[in-house]
């Protein structure tokens, strides 16, 4: 696992509050796998009551999981008003989503209140994953279910290793390891947790495209240990010049993303020989 350092999270929200105009059209990872995650929902039995999107940034997903669950109160969590702001404009005008401003490491909902946890690329900006995911194992109901991405410790690898020829400072997040992550889920007491993951990439012209990119979604350097000045035109021609050795056969720059899946299941108290069994019926068939 890349090594972890203390997020700034008013750094991150002031961020994100600011990226709400652009994010959209610079977020076509994060729309893809969201898009990815929703198809998932296609093999799963389940008619949720109250669902959750923690991270919702603009709602994209938020408005698909209103479509997709007509009879369902839906409920779109991020701790950026501005992107809450955008989120509120999906849906119809009788059906609207309805915005919490809040944190993930700190959800402002009362226990086994949701039967459906929605999460798209945001615990990776807790201050504390296993304490977040303890924070979604709190509120989900038994026999609901988690489902959530994030990224691993591959993602904007050559970013990293560009910095890391430039200066001494941490410029890239340090991203939680996939099974990491599955031992957070067993250790709050989810049921039955299922991690995969895949390895996309987005590539650019140059390294402005990138950095532009990378700012327009408010995935800005938030580590403590960043330093505090602002970045010279000469660390970025000399960035640019060491990321050139990734350039490849078709004259692009590539990004590296590892996406990383998880679900689980709220477990319900029933277990047999020390492990947890979720009804079959919640399943579809094939």
């Amino acid at each position: 696992m890349a090594e972890r350092f203390p997020i700034d999270k008013q750094r991150a929200r002031r961020a994100f509050a600011k990226a709400a105009g652009t994010y959209d059209a610079a977020a076509v990872l994060q729309h893809e796998i969201a898009g990815r995650m929703l198809e998932r929902l296609d093999y799963v039995k389940l008619q949720p009551r109250r669902v959750l999107d923690i991270g919702c940034g603009t709602g994209m997903a938020t408005g698909r999981l209103l479509k997709r669950y007509p009879k369902a109160e839906v409920l779109a969590l991020d701790f950026a008003l501005p992107m809450l702001a955008q989120t509120r404009r999906r849906g119809r005008w009788l059906r609207r989503p309805k915005c919490v401003c809040g944190d993930l490491d700190h959800l402002p909902l009362a226990a086994h209140s949701v039967d459906l946890i929605f999460s798209n690329a945001a615990i990776q900006w807790s201050v504390d994953p296993a304490g977040a995911v303890a924070e979604m194992h709190r509120v989900l109901r038994p026999g609901g279910l988690l489902m959530f991405s994030s990224f691993g410790p591959d993602t904007l690898k050559e970013l990293r290793h560009a910095w890391s020829e430039v200066d001494g400072f941490e410029h890239v997040h340090g991203f939680v390891d996939m099974h990491d992550y599955g031992d957070m889920l067993v250790a709050a007491g989810f049921a039955d947790p299922v991690m995969d993951c895949e390895q996309l990439r987005l590539t650019y012209d140059n390294i402005r495209e990138l950095m532009r990119d990378l700012k327009d979604i408010g995935a800005n350097n938030v580590a403590q240990g960043r330093s505090r000045g602002l970045t010279s035109r000469a660390r970025l021609q000399a960035l640019g010049e060491v990321y050139e050795q990734f350039r490849d056969g078709d004259g692009r720059l590539p990004a590296s993303y590892e996406v990383v899946y998880g679900h689980a299941w709220g477990a319900e108290q029933r277990r047999v020989d020390g492990e947890v069994h979720v009804p079959l019926d919640v399943l579809k068939s094939s």
